[in-house]
């Protein structure tokens, strides 16, 4: 499989055809593999290989040139504010009402920047991979003769309370899934020296400035589940020179994949045709076509595909399954040329696949069979889907 792969990235211009294929029934770790995949899956990176090195070296400096404008520059103009004692009725002060104000802008960046830090610290617990300092620190941001604050800085020295999770999506569905432990406070983890991040933190930089860059969506709680596996796909990369430049490569990633997804998270086009309700009704219709019993009991029960669903279609799967489980689920909905078509197979099959439990319990056993998914094989789950697939 590895040589398969090999032979179509090989190529001046990749087949994407034959990529799809080879990536849909999984891709290797190994050499790098994946990371590249998903790289040109995600339309990163374009088809012919002579683009790759002067495209990436343009995205990741167009990144440095973000952190640089939106992290660095608010820095040093707070720093400076504090200098000299101008008379605040002539200048920008913490209180101008003014949209315009430096200052206003600043609040209102950090109500976002303290809902993104407290996702992010909390990103899959159960690893310590997030919580562990990245061989490849920001120097933009460690640099110890500057005086602006890192994003760090800012949190622990904001005392704004952080929006209540209002921004939160999930409707009846609580975002968090109890097959992850959440250590019952951030004290508990530790803070690195100075000079170290942590790769939490990276992730949250990732966010934060997807966050100012689209401001008509910002950030909703849910997108640190979809950066996560991204950043640890990339993050882990045996390719040195790749995972170097893991944070700029995977902040236009996520950016793209959001192009493809956002409408799940934007709460006004639910009831559209590309918003989330017409895609948990699809999961529904889907299922009555393949399983009418399954689907009757679970109308006869008002199971609603929004109570469990939502937070399926919504997060990709990524609260549902293993972290490593995740990214091979992942390798076939990227790969899926119809763009995650193929996802609601995936929430049908993992329907069918525990339709006698299902069929014979009651709705409280019923809604917690589909809230805290029993079955971890999703090479089983995979192969039901394809099946679903192939018999339309």
């Amino acid at each position: 499989r590895i040589a398969d792969f090999q032979e179509v990235l090989g190529e001046p211009t990749v087949a994407l055809a034959k990529l799809r294929e080879l990536c849909f029934s999984g891709i290797p770790f190994d050499g790098g593999l994946r990371c590249l995949c998903w790289k040109i899956l995600l339309n990163y990176l374009p088809l012919e290989k002579a683009l790759w090195s002067s495209l990436l070296k343009k995205q990741r400096d167009l990144y440095s040139q973000f952190l640089k404008e939106m992290i660095i520059q608010p820095g040093i103009a707070k720093a400076n504010l504090g200098v000299s004692r101008e008379d605040v009725t002539l200048e920008d002060h913490p209180l101008n009402p003014s949209p315009d104000s430096r200052w206003n802008t600043y609040f209102k960046d950090n109500e976002v920047l303290l809902q993104i830090d407290k996702d992010v610290r909390r990103l899959y617990p159960d690893m310590a991979f997030f919580q562990r300092p990245t061989d490849y620190p920001c120097l933009l941001m460690l640099d110890p003769q500057s005086e602006f604050e890192t994003l760090r800085r800012r949190v622990e020295q904001t005392t704004l309370k952080a929006q209540p999770v209002a921004r939160s999506r999930s409707g009846l569905t609580n975002v968090s899934s109890p097959l992850k432990a959440t250590p019952s406070s951030l004290s508990e983890y530790e803070v690195l020296p100075n000079g170290c991040e942590a790769h939490w933190e990276v992730v949250e930089r990732i966010l934060f400035i997807y966050a100012k860059l689209n401001p008509g969506i910002a950030y909703v709680q849910g997108m640190n589940e979809i950066v996560g596996p991204l950043y640890y796909t990339f993050a882990t990369d045996p390719n040195s020179e790749w995972k170097e430049h893991a944070e700029a490569d995977t902040f236009f990633c996520f950016t793209n994949l959001m192009a493809e997804i956002r409408d799940n998270f934007i709460k006004s086009l639910d009831d559209s045709q590309c918003g989330i309700t017409y895609k948990m009704e699809k999961v529904y219709s889907t299922l009555k076509e393949k399983d009418v019993e399954l689907y009757l009991k679970l109308q006869e029960q008002n199971i609603k595909p929004q109570f469990f669903a939502f937070r399926w279609l919504t997060l990709l799967l990524s609260q549902e399954f293993l972290l490593p489980d995740v990214i091979r689920i992942w390798d076939s909905l990227f790969a899926d040329a119809k763009r995650f078509d193929f996802l609601l197979l995936v929430c049908c099959a993992m329907l069918t696949l525990i339709r006698d439990q299902l069929l014979e319990g009651d709705f409280t056993l019923n809604m917690r069979l589909l809230q805290d998914y029993p079955i971890s094989d999703v090479h089983l789950i995979l192969k039901k889907a394809k099946e679903l697939q192939d018999s339309k």
